[in-house]
């Protein structure tokens, strides 16, 4: 093993203050329609390598997982397929198939073992619980995940008591994602392992109550005895030593994950978010009180001058539109106009279509130096 050193970050209790501006950043920098990029002086004097590091950052994540970096590809509909899973469990995270991407769990048996084809390192399942006329086979799929052997789970959803129950009588481990810290708490007394905690910049559903991420980070903190990761608004190894700082144990990234290599998305739309800025996601469904955060395109305008019309919107008149058989088809053709599809403001902060190997590596040597220069941050007093 090429391990000489670790960073062991701990799980932290005490409570977090943050101060925040209202100001965006184009308030703050001319850059006309163009992306902040590594040009200013800020960046040329702190050049980050991507080669492997002699070290590791190690936290109850890591440990618990047996990954080597803090971070995992949650689970995205229609993205989290063998090629990617396998490709983010193999640069050092935790890749996770989605399993409501397969048609039926016998699907899903196909494509766990496919997966093990392509890496014997740790890799999960997401099973999400959504509102639907007809459900998915929920018990199905988790039968299958269970019988073939995997030990760890991503759940997210509504009343997943009875298959948070179901995988820990079955020794998996368990990360369930929440958006509030009432609900967090909830699954803590459910027997969860780890918690997922998403802020109100993620992509897809970021719940009702409009908490950014520093605020129900410090406040889980506070709240919660068991290990949590930060999920909306990660891109890089900034955000990982910052969730650190947090009390997180790692951090969890969907939409830096659809912009890589092994994303199965056409090459349009990785170029499309690479060309976009924070400033290109709109909500929908506000007004039905099921937010989602989606690419600001033709197909999402639409359906928010629908909501704010005089007297509302029903789901029946959006369902056209909304349709994910049109959201999978912007992945398919490569029109990012063509439907709906899930983006997080982290839209800003991607600049580049790496490898998931690239990309992971790049992550951990960023937060490694960042995490090592903030001893300099403190100093003796100076005597008077």
């Amino acid at each position: 093993m090429f391990l000489t050193s670790s960073i062991h970050i701990p799980i932290s209790t005490n409570r977090v203050l943050a101060i925040s501006t209202s100001l965006s950043l184009r308030h703050l920098i001319s850059l006309s329609t163009c992306k902040y990029r590594p040009q200013s002086p800020i960046y040329q004097s702190h050049s980050f390598s991507t080669s492997t590091p002699n070290r590791m950052i190690v936290t109850p994540l890591t440990e618990l997982l047996g990954i080597r970096v803090p971070v995992v590809q949650g689970g995205m509909q229609w993205v989290g397929i063998p090629p990617l899973v396998a490709a983010v469990s193999e640069a050092g995270g935790l890749g996770i198939l989605t399993a409501l991407t397969q048609p039926n769990p016998e699907a899903l048996r196909v494509t766990i073992r496919e997966t093990r084809q392509l890496t014997s390192k740790p890799f999960g399942v997401n099973i999400t619980l959504l509102p639907s006329i007809n459900p998915p086979d929920y018990e199905g799929f988790a039968r299958v995940a269970v019988e073939e052997g995997i030990k760890i789970i991503e759940t997210a959803g509504n009343n997943p008591g009875p298959l948070i129950k179901y995988f820990k009588a079955n020794n998996c481990i368990v990360l369930h994602k929440c958006t509030t810290i009432r609900h967090a708490k909830s699954a803590q007394r459910m027997g969860v392992d780890v918690l997922s905690i998403d802020g109100f910049e993620c992509a897809g559903h970021p719940g009702e109550e409009d908490i950014g991420g520093i605020v129900l980070l410090a406040r889980a903190a506070q709240e919660l005895s068991v290990p949590y990761i930060a999920s909306g608004g990660f891109a890089d190894g900034r955000g990982l030593a910052s969730a650190l700082t947090l009390g997180c144990a790692g951090i969890n990234m969907g939409t830096r994950f659809l912009c890589t290599v092994e994303s199965p998305i056409h090459q349009n739309i990785k170029e499309k978010i690479v060309a976009s800025t924070e400033q290109d996601t709109v909500h929908i469904f506000r007004t039905l009180r099921n937010t989602a955060r989606v690419f600001k395109n033709k197909v999402s305008m639409e359906v928010v001058a629908l909501e704010r019309r005089p007297g509302g919107v029903k789901f029946e008149e959006l369902r056209d539109l909304v349709s994910g058989a049109r959201g999978r088809l912007v992945y398919e053709n490569g029109d990012p106009d063509y439907g709906i599809w899930s983006a997080g403001i982290v839209l800003g902060l991607i600049n580049d279509i790496p490898t998931c190997d690239v990309l992971v590596k790049r992550i951990e040597k960023e937060a490694e130096e960042i995490i090592g220069s903030m001893g300099k941050l403190i100093k003796a007093e100076a005597k008077l």
